[in-house]
């Protein structure tokens, strides 16, 4: 019997969902929708579905992006996939964004990097097996940069402008679910799936000193 997964990503303003088996990728739509995804999303999916003759009850995982991304858009992907996934009594698959954009790689170490809005970027290094080198963190541009290895590396973005000298740059695809379904795919067939209930969103967490900085701030104390 063929194994089928069902990946969504609503994390940006171009969405996408996808079909993977075992023979790969069987089918990628990309999502527009200025308004959001919420109202669109599971009409699509049957759609797509029924194009190669499943339901949901054929299908083995579900994945979804899981940040970083907007706030609402990882929310949306998140619980759709939960829902689907409790109505069939499946396991489901979150993937960082940044490591789906690794699988468009091809060197040893994999820089990928999104922007994170307010002069920040989102950025993460990954080696050819999307294993993670360095954490996943949210900072300036060109700190991010600074920290990167020296040898064996390439930046991967999509939408992002970079000049970064003699390392090469590559633009990966807006649609983000057909990567996301082949790194779910491979999870599927390791037995590295979750409940439902288990799946959170990734929205990288900022360094602890500027954690700490918050923390140590005067608390303000409000009168009866």
């Amino acid at each position: 019997m063929s194994l089928h997964v069902l990946a969504i990503d609503t994390t940006g303003e171009c969405g996408s969902i996808a079909l993977v088996g075992e023979q790969g990728l069987l089918e990628e739509v990309a999502l527009d929708s200025p308004d959001g995804f919420a109202h669109i999303l599971f009409g699509e999916i049957q759609r797509l579905l029924a194009r190669h003759g499943l339901t949901i009850n054929q299908i083995d995982a579900f994945a979804s992006a899981s940040g970083p991304g907007s706030f609402t858009g990882v929310r949306v992907g998140l619980t759709a996939v939960k829902g689907l996934a409790e109505a069939a009594g499946r396991k489901v698959v979150a993937v960082s964004n940044l490591q789906a954009l690794a699988w468009y790689g091809s060197r040893p170490l994999r820089a990928t990097v999104l922007d994170a809005r307010r002069g920040e970027v989102y950025g993460g290094v990954y080696d050819a097996a999307l294993r993670p080198v360095q954490e996943e963190v949210v900072t300036k541009l060109e700190n991010w940069l600074g920290a990167l290895p020296q040898t064996g590396l390439e930046i991967i973005t999509h939408g992002l402008p970079l000049d970064a000298g003699a390392t090469p740059v590559i633009q990966a695809p807006t649609s983000l679910a057909g990567s996301i379904g082949h790194i779910a795919f491979d999870r599927l067939g390791r037995g590295e799936v979750l409940d439902p209930a288990e799946i959170d969103a990734n929205y990288v967490r900022r360094s602890d000193a500027e954690l700490l900085w918050k923390d140590a701030r005067p608390k303000v104390q409000r009168l009866p």
